[in-house]
């Protein structure tokens, strides 16, 4: 049999580390990319300890970076077929509106949905002349629920979940599925630009920043295992079935979602407040 091909963006660490050695354990050829090349010690260093390094090939994108999408769509096109796309490469944008500046909002776009749409469009035309495929969103609950102080990344999850709505029902014809998979807080780096926020004692927002950050810190221990997400990716790239469009995997992010589906909107503000600011 052929051997099956995934890309996986964002490598270097986190769930995308975890998820090309993963779907490498289940058999795939998996091209694992990331910004920086000699970032790539911690995922080498993992693959050989399940003995897959074989199935692991480096390639360096920018999702940012027009030239380097074209490097690598020049090198995706060697492939016969792409069986499995995870995009997962994302920052997170942490502060508020207004003291943030609009160019820190198109970062955070131009990485979390511009570079994803960039990357999809590389590989939608091989998928769809195979007449198969299947690509793999990593959105978050923050795609379902807008929490204060994260506006940009928020805002990024949200686009995402939208446009990942629209292509799953222009190519579910051609055979390719759409999946988002919605984490929870996970034992990632992601959100290592909120833990090392400098806090602006001057700031109107100062008080309300650090009930954010204490909370966070406060949660930190029921922060799930990345690893059950990357199983999930690999179950869902690898499953015979057409998966479902949404499936969220973390503590307390099926509970947000239904919450905000029974409850008014203004219970659920009054509930988010009196959280995060009792300790104002």
């Amino acid at each position: 049999m052929t051997r099956k091909t995934a890309i996986v963006t964002g490598t270097s660490s986190g769930f995308g580390m975890l998820c090309a050695v993963e779907l490498a354990k289940a058999g795939l050829r998996v091209i694992s990319t990331m910004r920086k090349l000699d970032k790539a010690g911690p995922l080498l260093k993992l693959a050989k300890e399940y003995n897959v390094s074989e199935l692991i090939h480096l390639h360096k994108l920018d999702v940012t970076s027009s030239p380097s999408i074209r490097d690598f769509r020049d090198s995706v096109s060697e492939f016969e077929s792409i069986d499995v796309l995870v995009n997962n490469a994302g920052i997170a944008t942490a502060g508020f509106c207004e003291e943030l500046s609009v160019d820190d909002y198109r970062l955070q776009f131009e990485t979390n949905v511009f570079g994803l749409i960039d990357v999809t469009q590389t590989v939608l035309p091989i998928m769809r002349e195979n007449c198969s495929g299947r690509i793999i969103n990593i959105s978050s609950i923050s795609g379902s629920f807008g929490f204060p102080g994260l506006s940009p990344y928020t805002s990024s999850k949200h686009a995402l979940e939208g446009f990942s709505e629209s292509l799953r029902l222009e190519v579910k014809s051609f055979g390719i599925d759409v999946v988002l998979v919605k984490p929870g807080s996970y034992k990632t780096n992601i959100w290592s630009t909120i833990d090392n926020m400098t806090l602006d004692p001057k700031s109107p927002y100062f008080a309300y920043m650090e009930a954010i950050l204490d909370n966070i810190n406060n949660e930190k221990e029921t922060h799930g295992n990345p690893l059950d997400v990357a199983k999930l990716v690999t179950r869902l790239a690898t499953q015979r079935k057409s998966p479902k469009l949404r499936y969220p995997i973390g503590n307390g992010v099926k509970m947000y979602m239904l919450l905000k589906t029974i409850l008014p909107w203004k219970t659920l503000e009054r509930l988010i407040l009196n959280t995060l600011l009792k300790k104002r």
